[in-house]
C-alpha cells in the first residue's frame, strides 16, 4: 500500500514558476509596468521558492527604458545561474525593443506564430511646437547656465548640433543592445542578415531568423519538456489596496503612453 505523502515525497511533480511581464517597461510608477525594483522579490520567490525545474517568462511588452531592461534581464540571468534554473520565454502578442531584451534573458524562446518580436533599436521622440508659438506670437524664454541645457527644446528650432548630441547618447545605448543579443542568441542568429535595424517579425519569422527557437504556448511545451504531471505556480507583482479601486491623473497618462507604445506595432496594449 502506497502512503500518499511518503509517495509525493519520494516523487515530487516537478514545479514550473510562471511570471508574467506584462507592459511598458520602466513605467511602474504610473499604476502598472515593469521595473527591476517592482520585479526583484517577484524574481527571488520565483527562483528560490520550492527549487523549480524551470522558470517560464510570459512577455507582452512593447518596450520602454532601455536601463531597467538591461537590470531586469541581468537580475534574470544572475538568478538562474545561481539556482541552475533554466528559463523559457513565452512571448504572446509581442516583445519588441525593450521587450525582446527581456526574452533575450531566457535560454529559449517561443513564440505564437502570429506574436510580433524584435525592434533591436533605440528611439528617441518629440514634438517641434516652434512655428505653432510664433504664429501666435508667443515668446519663448530660458536662460541656461551650459549650452547644452536645453538641448531639443521643442519650442525652439531643431539644430544639427542638438540633433549630433542625441546621436552620440543613443549609439552606445544601440551597441550595448546589439552585444546583449549577439551574446544571448550567438550562433543561432541568422549570419546573413542584419536583424540589428530596428525592424519587427512575426513568430515564424523570428524562427527563422534565430530570434526565436520554435512556436510553442507555454502549458503545452512545459508539459512535453517537464511531463504531464508539471504545476504551474504563477508569480506576479503586488498591487496595492488603493490601486485596486481606480487610477489617478497620472496613472491614466500612463496607460494612455503604454497603448500608444503597443500601438506602434500594430498591437492594442
Amino acid at each position: 500500500m502506497k502512503i500518499p505523502f511518503l509517495h509525493r515525497f519520494l516523487n515530487p511533480q516537478p514545479q514550473v514558476a510562471v511570471i508574467r511581464l506584462q507592459g511598458a517597461i520602466g513605467m511602474a510608477s504610473r499604476g502598472g509596468g515593469l521595473s527591476d525594483a517592482g520585479l526583484a522579490p517577484v524574481l527571488e520567490r520565483a527562483f528560490k521558492r520550492k527549487k523549480p525545474a524551470a522558470v517560464a517568462l510570459v512577455i507582452n511588452s512593447p518596450g520602454g527604458s532601455p536601463v531597467q531592461s538591461s537590470l531586469i534581464g541581468a537580475r534574470i540571468r544572475r538568478l538562474a545561474q545561481e539556482h541552475d534554473v533554466p528559463v523559457h520565454a513565452f512571448v504572446e502578442d509581442m516583445a519588441a525593443s525593450g521587450g525582446y531584451w527581456l526574452a533575450s534573458s531566457a535560454d529559449f524562446i517561443w513564440a505564437d506564430e502570429s506574436s510580433v518580436l524584435g525592434s533591436i533599436g533605440v528611439i528617441s521622440a518629440g514634438f517641434g511646437f516652434d512655428e505653432l508659438i510664433g504664429r501666435w506670437g508667443i515668446q519663448r524664454r530660458v536662460h541656461t547656465a551650459g549650452q547644452s541645457k536645453s538641448m531639443l527644446d521643442p519650442f525652439r528650432p531643431e539644430t544639427p548640433e542638438d540633433v549630433a548630441r542625441l546621436t552620440r547618447l543613443l549609439e552606445p545605448i544601440h551597441q550595448a543592445f546589439k552585444d546583449q543579443i549577439t551574446a544571448r542568441r550567438g550562433s543561432r542568429l541568422a549570419a546573413d542578415r542584419n536583424l540589428f535595424t530596428g525592424e519587427i517579425w512575426t513568430g515564424r519569422q523570428a524562427v527563422e531568423l534565430g530570434l526565436a527557437d520554435g512556436i510553442a504556448h507555454l502549458v503545452p511545451k512545459m508539459r512535453e519538456l517537464y511531463g504531464d504531471k508539471v504545476q504551474f505556480l504563477p508569480y506576479g507583482q503586488r498591487v496595492p489596496l488603493l490601486k485596486r479601486f481606480g487610477l489617478s491623473a497620472d496613472e491614466v497618462v500612463g496607460s494612455l503612453q503604454e497603448q500608444a507604445a503597443f500601438a506602434r506595432f500594430g498591437a492594442g496594449g
